[in-house]
């Protein structure tokens, strides 16, 4: 069977490459809008979900990876900031908090429709940031693609103090640690 992740992040397929399987990349085009009174975890879940069916549809003979995160601070959800001034008010309530992220993934079997979902939660814990911080790091990064601000594998991890999770690949985006199990259930078997 063909392997598709259904996703537009670089960063998913970077991931994905670790596993040395052969993959495609399409992108879903999924509308991201949570639903009214839509919890993160429901709301990754979805997305991760939908992500995959839309691409699996279209693709017989597929198993299709769908991922999705958000991050979650103050409360709210908290996503991918997309220009300067968002990123600068998402780093400024995070500075001394801790954070939850949460990365919806899915497996679909296109042929069998075999549904396989899980949400994985990661927390990271960041440092008391200055405004001159957040600015310089804003400047050299501009991880406007990234939930909540921040490229962790990159210079993100400066404004880091502690992190918490089973897989430290779900902070990323792509849970690799659940993906291979789920891959195994479906006969794809990795080592």
């Amino acid at each position: 069977m063909r392997l598709i992740l259904a996703s537009s992040s670089p960063f998913r397929r970077e991931l994905l490459e670790r596993l040395k399987i052969p993959f495609e990349v399409m992108a879903p085009g999924v509308d991201e809008t949570p639903h009214a009174d839509e919890t993160p975890i429901l709301l990754v879940e979805r997305l991760a979900i939908e992500k995959a069916q839309k691409i699996a549809t279209q693709n017989p003979g597929s198993l299709v990876i769908g991922s999705d995160q958000v991050a979650v601070y103050g409360g709210a959800i908290v996503g991918k900031p997309h220009a300067h001034d968002q990123a600068i008010r998402q780093l400024r309530a995070a500075s001394g908090q801790t954070v939850a992220l949460y990365t919806g993934l899915a497996l679909i079997n296109a042929d069998t429709r075999r549904v396989q979902s899980e949400v994985v939660p990661y927390r990271v814990t960041f440092r008391k940031l200055t405004d001159a911080q957040i600015e310089s790091y804003l400047r050299k990064e501009q991880p406007y693609s990234c939930a909540g601000s921040v490229r962790s594998e990159g210079l993100g991890i400066a404004l880091l103090e502690k992190f918490e999770g089973d897989d430290p690949n779900t902070l990323i985006g792509l849970p690799l640690i659940r993906l291979v199990r789920m891959l195994e259930n479906e006969g794809i078997k990795i080592i």
